[in-house]
């Protein structure tokens, strides 16, 4: 019951305690090249963009995308919004933060229920998303004209 109460209020961060997700990002997922982009967190928004791309050259094609945002909400809460190929958005709210690393839930979803990004390095990030279709991993490193 209190993990459900803690799960529901979600926990409070600064944009500080996120700024390590900003910069844009790249990495591969067998043929697809993956594309993720952060913004900072001005206003107490920030705002992403991803991309999956196969194929080379001319014959390059955007296979998906998502319209992505973390909002640091007025009552403390701070919540990460996806929207996958512009679908209606769904809310996941922060339940877990370490130095490089945050946690965020929404156990009423199919998949993903969890959303987690960490750093491993100064240039490495990993998104791991955990549902009912088991965990998935994606490995991004800093773009070369990636801000920090």
């Amino acid at each position: 019951m209190l993990a459900t109460l803690l799960l529901a209020a979600g926990l409070s961060a600064s944009p500080a305690d996120l700024a390590f997700m900003q910069g844009s990002w790249e990495g591969r997922l067998g043929s697809l090249q993956l594309q993720e982009r952060w913004t900072d967190a001005a206003g107490g928004l920030m705002l992403g963009v991803a991309r999956n791309l196969k194929g080379e050259g001319a014959a390059r094609r955007a296979v998906g995308f998502e319209f992505l945002r973390i909002e640091f909400r007025q009552d403390g809460s701070v919540v990460y919004v996806a929207q996958p190929q512009g679908r209606p958005p769904t809310e996941f709210r922060l339940t877990a933060l370490e130095t490089g690393s945050a946690r965020f839930e929404n156990p009423q979803h199919d998949h993903p229920k969890s959303i987690r990004y960490r750093l491993e390095g100064p240039d490495d990030l990993v998104a791991e998303l955990e549902g009912t279709e088991g965990t998935q991993r994606f490995r991004f490193q800093r773009a070369p004209s990636g801000e920090r």
